[in-house]
């Protein structure tokens, strides 16, 4: 039988999806078709996060319940954070729906999918005990040089507006070795690039050791041949350590990258969200991460239309983007959610102030965004070849050590040629908002 994988959400939401096809591959015996007409069950993997994610799930999931009355498609299972979120209600609202697992029963994929051939529907969503380790089958959907390794699950914070905890469960850390044992494996199946995950990378290891140990798993993934990247992303700003910081100026396969995810630097609405103390210590630690390392490459993301949040805060707010200069902003505007704290603060702010703020961050950002880039131009840099680029044919395309896969800029390359996964020297010739472009000066070094 042929199994079709739609993915939506977070990369590590795009784990627990390569994790499901390894198991229903080597358990099961399916055969993946990325032709959802040809398949003849299609597992969506939903985000159920914020408003537009949980929509975008519904409506991916009514699309793909066309292909039952078009096509070959006999089944479709719904797993991921909207299925362990609304379980029953999509097993009773959906008739599309054959079944339903959650995302700590993730491991029970076989019972699921014996059920669904027998034309039973099922829910399976009443843990969130899961933790995949390096015995976990998994089968990559990314270029083959690159992969993500999440190092743990769920989340210990109770930031206001974020459902996570409660569709994730508390923090639960691989050991250094297991997660040592996965990297080996990764390696010797070609992947160069490790990219870490977690809910917060900065938070690893509290369950299990007591202290935040995410030194310890960058410098023993370093010694691992092969490897010759590793990225980390979702540091929580105020469990950035010294420890951390040192190991990433001294490892040479750490990458100087830093996802720190502030949130907002507004005292008051610091407090409401139950994020940092107030603004200043935001600005603390990334001047810390800027001084210890000047040459670092540093993406956040905020929330502007947060509960409460007057036309001073959001300036606040826009004068820190211009005042910094990050390599890239994530902009969301505040998604009212349902079980969380945030949705009954007072002083709500209407949806048209949210979206005109959110275009106001986003248009700052890019000329920041753009500044920086120029700053490129003549210089040779780093690059790992991700393929034919998706703007020509005729071009190759790569990312920095200061590009993460799919959410920052690229590398564009239209003179030389390289191999994918090759690590290359290109020269910056041009820059765009976010990209840039120059001949390959150098194949692998």
């Amino acid at each position: 039988m042929k199994l079709g994988l739609i993915s939506l959400g977070c990369s590590k939401n795009l784990v627990d999806s390569e994790h499901l096809i390894g198991m229903m591959v080597n358990r099961k015996g399916f055969e993946i078709t990325n032709n959802i007409e040809e398949a003849d069950v299609a597992l969506i993997n939903t985000c159920g996060f914020i408003g537009d994610a949980k929509e975008e799930s519904i409506q991916t999931i009514l699309e793909i319940g066309q292909y039952k009355e078009t096509g070959k498609l006999k089944k479709i299972i719904v797993a991921g954070c909207l299925a362990q979120r609304y379980a029953e209600e999509l097993i009773s609202e959906m008739p599309e729906i054959d079944a339903v697992i959650g995302t700590g029963d993730l491991d029970k994929i076989e019972e699921v999918v014996d059920a669904v051939l027998e034309d039973e529907k099922i829910v399976r969503s009443d843990s969130l005990d899961f933790l995949a380790d390096a015995t976990t089958e998994r089968i990559l959907t990314t270029h083959p040089h690159t992969a993500y390794l999440k190092i743990a699950e769920g989340c210990n914070r109770r930031c206001t507006y974020c459902i996570i905890p409660q569709l994730r469960g508390d923090l639960r850390s691989r050991s250094v070795e297991d997660i040592v044992e996965e990297g080996k494996a990764l390696a010797a199946a070609g992947v160069r690039e490790i990219n870490l995950l977690a809910q917060e990378t900065t938070e690893y290891g509290l369950d299990l050791y007591g202290r935040k140990a995410l030194p310890d798993v960058m410098k023993a993934l370093a010694k691992i041949d092969g490897i010759d990247w590793i990225r980390t992303y979702y540091m929580y700003p105020n469990s950035i350590t010294d420890e951390m910081l040192e190991t990433m100026k001294n490892e040479e396969k750490v990458c100087n990258y830093f996802d720190v995810p502030i949130q907002h630097i507004a005292d008051n609405v610091l407090r409401a969200m139950a994020r940092a103390k107030d603004g200043n210590q935001i600005r603390e630690v990334l001047a810390k991460i800027r001084k210890a390392i000047p040459d670092a490459t540093i993406r956040t993301t905020v929330i502007v239309g947060f509960p409460g949040e007057t036309e001073e805060d959001f300036e606040q707010l826009k004068e820190f983007i211009r005042e910094f200069k990050f390599d890239y902003v994530g902009v969301f505007p505040y998604s009212r959610e349902e079980d969380t704290v945030a949705h009954d603060l007072p002083n709500q702010v209407d949806e048209e102030t949210k979206r005109r703020r959110a275009a106001e961050l986003t248009n700052i950002q890019a000329e920041v965004a753009e500044a920086k880039n120029r700053e490129f131009i003549g210089k040779e840099v780093e690059v790992i070849i991700d393929g034919v680029s998706s703007e020509s044919e005729y071009m190759l395309e790569g990312r920095t050590r200061g590009q993460a896969l799919e959410i920052d800029g690229k590398v564009l390359t239209n003179d030389g040629m390289a191999k994918q996964g090759e690590i290359v020297k290109v020269k910056i010739e041009q820059n765009f908002e976010y990209d840039l472009l120059g001949p390959i000066t150098k194949n692998e070094f």
